[in-house]
C-alpha cells in the first residue's frame, strides 16, 4: 500500500490523484448567460446531486490563476443556469465547448448544438440534450488553499424545472431509463466511459 500525504503533493499531483480515483463522475454540461447576453456553455465533472427535497445539485468550478471562470461569474451575476446531462449523442460537441474563448464569444458556435428557451429562467438550454434542469442559484461557496488563495467556486443550484425526452422518461412511473439516456462519465485525463453493465443489489432489511 502506497501512502501519500496530501500536503506533500503539488496541485497537479493532488488533482491527478483525486480525479483518477473518484471515478466515474457525471458531467454537468452548463449553459449560463453573461451580462451582455452571450450564452456560455461548458462541461464540469466535479458535479453531483445533493438533495431530492429540496431538489439541489452542485458543481465545483476551479479557478484559473486565481480568476473566476466565466461560468461561475455568470451564475453569480444572474443567479440562474441550466445543467444538462451529458450523453453519448452530444459528448463530442460538449467537448468542443471546453475550449478557452474570450468572454464575448459563445462556445456553442464551435458545435452543432442549438439553443432552446427555458420555461422559468432567462438562461437558454440546449435542444439536443435529452435531460436538462433549469436552476436558480441557492448558494455560492468558496474554498481556499493553504496559502489563502481562493481556488474553487462551489455552486449549489435549486432545480426549478426539468425537461426530459420522452424516450428516456416514463412519466407514468416517474422512471428515467439510463439505458436509453446513455450518459457519459468522466475518468482521468482524456478518458471517458460509457454506462457499461449494471447490476442489482437489494438493500438489507
Amino acid at each position: 500500500m502506497i501512502t501519500l500525504q496530501m500536503d506533500q503533493l503539488s496541485r497537479k499531483e493532488a488533482y491527478k490523484l483525486l480525479s483518477g480515483s473518484i471515478v466515474p463522475r457525471p458531467i454537468a454540461f452548463i449553459t449560463s448567460l453573461s451580462k451582455e447576453d452571450v450564452v456560455n456553455a461548458a462541461p464540469f465533472s466535479f458535479f453531483n446531486v445533493i438533495s431530492g427535497h429540496p431538489p439541489l445539485i452542485a458543481v465545483s468550478i476551479g479557478r484559473r490563476d486565481g480568476q473566476m471562470k466565466d461560468t461561475a461569474q455568470h451564475i453569480i451575476d444572474r443567479e440562474e443556469f441550466v445543467v444538462h446531462v451529458s450523453d453519448e449523442a452530444i459528448i463530442e460537441d460538449i467537448n468542443e465547448t471546453a475550449a478557452t474563448l474570450p468572454v464575448e464569444e459563445s462556445e456553442l458556435e464551435r458545435t452543432g448544438l442549438h439553443q432552446v428557451e427555458s420555461h422559468v429562467i432567462s438562461v437558454p438550454g440546449i435542444k439536443e440534450a435529452r435531460i436538462r434542469f433549469e436552476c436558480q442559484l441557492e448558494k455560492h461557496l468558496t474554498f481556499q488553499n493553504d496559502e489563502g488563495e481562493i481556488t474553487v467556486d462551489h455552486i449549489i443550484g435549486r432545480v426549478v424545472c426539468a425537461h426530459l425526452d420522452e424516450g428516456v422518461y416514463d412519466a407514468e412511473k416517474g422512471y428515467v431509463s439510463t439505458n436509453e439516456l446513455k450518459p457519459v462519465a468522466r475518468l482521468a485525463g482524456n478518458d471517458y466511459a460509457h454506462l457499461g453493465t449494471s447490476f442489482v443489489l437489494k438493500r438489507p432489511q
